[in-house]
């Protein structure tokens, strides 16, 4: 068979609990940041997008998670339910080429729990201007004519201006995610999300049945595993209407999806108690994702505020680090850690839109040889390890040297 080596741009897939692209591992260094396609619209900024695609792409970054949406809001790519402003959809397209341009693949977020962007938020107002008896935002996840509304989002349909590239075909979308951070207070058994995440994954999937789909999910433990409600961050987790297990057993879901954020969830103050809880979380979805749900996870937002009392970059170095090495210690094993994206990473010039966790690679010298470390680590494995090795070979003497020695 002719070598197709790393050149062809190829879908990532899924096998058992590992992404593979041209036969070969797939796991994941890379980052969010989300207002890309905003940024994308006006020419002063636009130059923003490949800045940080090419700073992440220093560091070795290959994966990059951003928002397809903006729902009625200022820049607004719906306008109204699939009504669309073009020049809105071609700074997407513009966002998609760029990323091309630079090896860096995107997962692309379909709409918001939360009302930055507009979110669901948004489609219950446009239900509400239409007519419709919804008073919840929760309604989004039941009302009939809000699910129509989220499935009419063209986005997969897209043809891309730049590339000719319908968005369905296109592999440098690595996943779809339903939507960031769902949660359905009003129902905590879990229920009305549920089905909400089944209904959705079944409708993406009938229209592009070749990219991977995640749901974009906290990871919180719900009613279906009482006995997992421990690994969670406190008590009201339980209660918000996802659960990890059950959802991730939907059809039509390739990966799990966990964020994690010791600091807005356990103590705003820094302490080492971030560092306990983010191990054992990590630890108790990569478990269950391989033992339960037989498929990989992906840490899909992951950070500390630098407004966080006590907070210094130190602490954010050995935050990351933690986050890094329980990856290595699952890719090693041939587990289910798929990888890690950090929240977030800011080129020069937009400190303006720092929500104290942006990144900026220039400012940050030790943090950036964090990733870049990883993401070296992370290659090596990828090039070198077929799915069948696990590491039984010649290379891991080498390998285990250079993932475990910091000098080198």
């Amino acid at each position: 068979m002719g070598d197709l080596g790393g050149d062809e741009w190829a879908m990532v897939v899924r096998k058992g609990n590992q992404f593979m692209v041209n036969d070969q591992p797939f796991y994941v260094n890379g980052f969010n940041t989300y207002w890309l396609m905003v940024f994308a619209v006006d020419q002063s900024t636009r130059g923003k997008v490949s800045e940080v695609f090419q700073q992440a792409s220093s560091v070795g970054l290959s994966v990059c998670r951003t928002w397809a949406f903006n729902d009625g809001q200022w820049r607004a790519l719906q306008k109204s339910p699939a009504v669309y402003d073009e020049e809105v959809f071609k700074a997407l397209d513009f966002v998609i080429s760029e990323a091309k341009k630079h090896k860096i693949r995107l997962i692309l977020s379909l709409t918001n729990n939360w009302e930055a962007y507009g979110g669901k938020a948004q489609y219950v107002k446009w239900g509400k201007a239409a007519g419709l008896n919804v008073s919840s935002d929760d309604d989004f996840f039941s009302d009939p004519t809000l699910k129509s509304y989220y499935k009419a989002h063209k986005i997969l349909t897209r043809v891309n201006t730049f590339t000719n590239v319908t968005y369905k075909d296109d592999p440098t979308i690595f996943a779809w995610e339903l939507m960031n951070e769902p949660r359905c207070l009003s129902d905590p058994t879990g229920d009305r999300l549920q089905a909400w995440i089944k209904e959705m994954a079944l409708y993406v999937k009938s229209i592009d049945s070749r990219h991977l789909l995640e749901i974009g999910l906290e990871g919180f433990y719900g009613p279906s595993t009482p006995d997992r409600a421990q690994f969670n961050p406190n008590t009201f987790a339980t209660q918000v209407g996802t659960d990890f297990i059950r959802n991730h057993q939907a059809f039509g879901i390739d990966f799990a999806s966990v964020h994690i954020y010791a600091d807005s969830w356990i103590s705003k103050t820094i302490s080492d108690k971030h560092i306990q809880f983010t191990k054992t979380w990590m630890q108790a979805h990569m478990d269950d994702a391989e033992k339960t749900l037989g498929m990989p996870v992906i840490f899909g937002e992951f950070g500390v505020s630098a407004k966080d009392q006590g907070f210094n970059t130190s602490f954010r170095d050995t935050f990351m680090n933690t986050v890094y090495r329980a990856i290595l210690d699952s890719t090693k094993k041939g587990g289910s850690g798929g990888g890690t994206l950090v929240w977030q990473l800011f080129p020069d010039g937009t400190d303006y839109m720092d929500d104290g966790y942006a990144i900026v690679l220039s400012k940050s010298p030790s943090t950036s040889n964090i990733m870049s470390l990883q993401s070296r680590r992370l290659m090596l494995f990828n090039s070198l390890c077929s799915t069948k090795c696990h590491w039984s070979c010649k290379k891991k003497n080498a390998l285990e040297t250079f993932l475990y020695h910091e000098e080198l």
